[in-house]
């Protein structure tokens, strides 16, 4: 079991930058890949980024490449989210995740998932 607990969320303005945290409990977290996903109001949750346990390799969405970067540190146990340049349609509740598979880019691809925290981007 590993129980996941975001961090960071808040409201900003377009342009502006946040960090997401994501504290992983339980001494499995290095046998995980991690993720991030979003689910904005009236739409289904979508992928955002991945990491490999190792942290040697990583996958965005399109709609972010080039202005988030995901990083883990396995010794805190403890995966992040960068985000700059944001706009207000990265507005969405922001969810980590954990799972078995090398690099899950699907949202069915991961076992667990935090309790989200809400980033607001403003215009």
């Amino acid at each position: 079991q590993v129980q996941l607990v975001e961090s960071g969320g808040g409201l900003v303005q377009a342009g502006g930058s946040l960090k997401l945290s994501c504290a992983a409990s339980g001494r499995t977290f290095s046998s995980y890949a991690m993720g991030w996903s979003r689910q904005a109001p009236g739409k289904e949750r979508e992928f955002v980024a991945a990491i490999t346990r190792g942290g040697s390799s990583t996958e965005y969405a399109a709609s972010v490449k080039g202005r988030f970067t995901i990083s883990r540190d396995n010794a805190k146990n403890t995966v992040y989210l960068q985000m700059s340049s944001l706009i207000p349609e990265d507005t969405a509740v922001y969810y980590c995740g954990a799972s078995a598979v090398l690099l899950p880019v699907r949202i069915s691809e991961y076992d667990y998932w935090g309790q989200g925290t809400q980033v607001t981007v403003s215009s």
